[in-house]
C-alpha cells in the first residue's frame, strides 16, 4: 500500500482502516477519536459562521458514524495494549476502559439543548490498557482552545487542538503510535512535534490532503 504522506516520523495512508487489520501490528499505542456512533448531522443546517458564510460541515455527517461498529471493530483486533480514545457520553463505553478522562473545551463552545442552562463544553476521552506514565494531574483537562470556526482555521468538523493531542501522547507508552481515523490530522501532528513515530489512516481523501499540509508545516505551535 503506497502512503499517501511520508517522511521520517509519520506515515499516512488513503484507506479504509478496517481493511487493513494487519497494520495495527506495527505499533504500540493507540490514540485516534474514532466516529461516535449516534449518527448526527453536523453544525445543523442553519448555524453561520461568524463572518456570517454557512458551516462547510453543516447538515453532513461523519463517515461511519451510523454505529460504533468501525471503533469496536478496531479496539477487538487491538486488544489489550495501550489506547485513548475520544467518545461521547451519550454512546456505551469501549470495553475495557481504565479510566474517563474530562476534555473542557470552555465556554465558547457547545450549544445542545437550549432548555436547559448548562452548555455541553466537554468531551470525554477512555483511557485503556497500560504502560501511561508521568505526573498524575487532573483528570479534567483545561486549557487546550478548540478553533469554532471554519473561518478562524478550523478544517475538520471534530477537530482536536494540537496542544490536547500532545498532552495526551506525552503520557503514552513509549513506541509507534496509530490513529486509524486520523481526520485532520491532529494526533500526526502532535506525534511529530514530540518527535514520535505514528501512523494513520483517513477514508476521506479531503481530510488526507489537509493532514498532509499540516505535516508538511515545520514551524510549531499550530492549533
Amino acid at each position: 500500500m503506497t502512503p499517501y504522506y511520508q517522511d521520517d516520523y509519520i506515515t499516512l495512508y488513503h484507506a479504509d482502516c478496517l481493511q487493513h487489520l494487519d497494520m495495527l501490528n506495527q505499533a504500540d499505542v493507540m490514540v485516534t477519536d474514532p466516529p461516535y456512533g449516534y449518527n448526527v448531522k453536523l453544525n445543523g443546517s442553519h448555524r453561520k459562521d461568524r463572518d456570517g458564510g454557512y458551516s462547510p460541515w453543516a447538515g453532513t455527517a461523519i463517515h461511519g458514524d451510523d454505529s460504533l461498529e468501525a471503533r469496536d471493530s478496531i479496539l477487538s483486533q487491538w486488544g489489550e495494549k495501550a489506547a485513548i480514545v475520544f467518545g461521547s457520553w451519550k454512546m456505551p463505553k469501549p470495553a475495557g476502559t481504565k479510566a474517563v478522562l474530562i476534555w473542557d473545551k470552555g465556554l465558547g463552545v457547545g450549544m445542545g439543548d437550549l432548555s436547559i442552562p448548562w452548555r455541553p463544553n466537554w468531551e470525554e476521552i477512555y483511557v485503556l490498557g497500560t504502560g501511561f506514565h508521568g505526573h498524575r494531574g487532573s483528570s479534567v483537562l483545561t486549557g487546550h482552545t478548540v478553533v469554532s470556526w471554519a473561518s478562524k482555521g478550523r478544517e475538520h468538523p471534530n477537530m482536536k487542538p494540537v496542544t490536547l493531542m500532545e498532552a495526551l501522547i506525552g503520557k503514552c507508552p513509549p513506541g509507534t503510535i496509530i490513529d486509524p481515523f486520523a481526520g485532520s490530522g491532529s494526533t500526526l501532528r502532535a506525534a511529530k512535534n514530540l518527535g514520535r513515530k505514528a501512523i494513520g489512516f483517513e477514508i476521506e481523501e479531503k481530510y488526507c490532503e489537509i493532514t498532509a499540509q499540516r505535516l508538511a508545516q515545520e514551524t510549531l505551535g499550530i492549533f
